[in-house]
């Protein structure tokens, strides 16, 4: 069976993905696509690897976690998603690293379906503004308590990735920039789902909810509409054309207030965020999705 699992960053998704593709339920049905509550497998995949304790599951454990999961004995993909996957927000800096739990966690999934075609969905963002998602969250402590001791512009998202990556070897791993989300969205739903491209999709313009005018919704949808045959980047760029034109003022501004990260500071990590993407997209074995490419 295939596998799609979602599992971050914090602060990113919160769900989003899994909303929008679950508006194209009958889509998903007609080509075989499970995509069940995350009631039904959240906190049964995290027990379940929790008393694995390191250790390689037992035979049959796959089939019974299945079971419980997916009731459609036909369906050929399995669609999961779980931003807090790898550890809760207060843990990411655990240990003076970056999600250290990334290696053991992902481990641990591949263990659960061995011989499935695991693939896997991260989503990264500018390490200021993910800083100051954490920090606003209801559990949240102070800001040397949540980084410990690493520096905000030591955050990298390749040593993340490379973690993911050596938990699972043989897994895809897709990879996009919170910030590039709106033009990506159509083509981050359908490689989550593999719904075939041919095929319509609801909740294409969801990520743009809260940043472009209704207006700019229903011309976008009509110009869209009247090109179905158009390419990824010429529908990205109706997108970014709409977008821009009938933009909510401020609704996209990323404002940094957290007294911690001066001006210099937050310049300082978007050259390593930058330098992060650039190396990330040269990376074997990771799919970056980037728009207008």
């Amino acid at each position: 069976m295939q596998i799609a699992h979602h599992i971050g960053a914090h602060g990113i998704d919160e769900d989003r993905l899994l909303k929008s593709t679950l508006r194209n339920a009958d889509v998903l049905v007609k080509n075989s696509i499970a995509a069940p509550g995350p009631g039904k497998y959240r906190s049964l995949i995290r027990t379940t690897i929790q008393g694995l304790d390191g250790a390689q599951s037992a035979p049959g454990t796959r089939d019974v976690l299945l079971d419980s999961i997916v009731e459609d004995d036909r369906a050929r993909r399995l669609l999961l998603a779980n931003g807090n996957f790898i550890c809760v927000p207060n843990r990411v800096f655990e240990h003076g690293a970056f999600y250290p739990q990334a290696e053991p966690k992902v481990r641990a999934l591949r263990s659960l379906f061995p011989g499935d075609d695991l693939s896997l969905f991260f989503a990264i963002r500018h390490p200021a503004t993910f800083l100051q998602d954490l920090l606003r969250r209801p559990k949240a402590t102070t800001f040397a308590s949540i980084l410990g001791i690493t520096h905000p512009a030591d955050i990298r998202w390749a040593d993340v990735l490379r973690r993911i990556q050596a938990g699972a070897p043989d897994a895809q791993l897709t990879v996009w920039c919170e910030e590039d989300t709106p033009l990506l969205w159509p083509q981050l739903i359908r490689r989550y789902t593999g719904i075939p491209a041919t095929a319509p999709i609801l909740g294409g313009l969801d990520a743009l909810d809260g940043l472009m005018q209704r207006e700019g919704f229903n011309e976008l949808r009509d110009q869209l509409n009247a090109n179905p045959g158009a390419s990824e980047i010429a529908r990205q760029n109706m997108i970014a054309d709409c977008w821009e034109a009938h933009a909510i003022p401020g609704a996209d501004d990323a404002e940094i207030d957290l007294p911690e990260l001066d001006a210099g500071l937050v310049q300082a990590m978007t050259e390593t965020y930058e330098a992060d993407i650039t190396e990330i997209s040269a990376m074997e074995g990771v799919t970056l999705v980037l728009p207008f490419t």
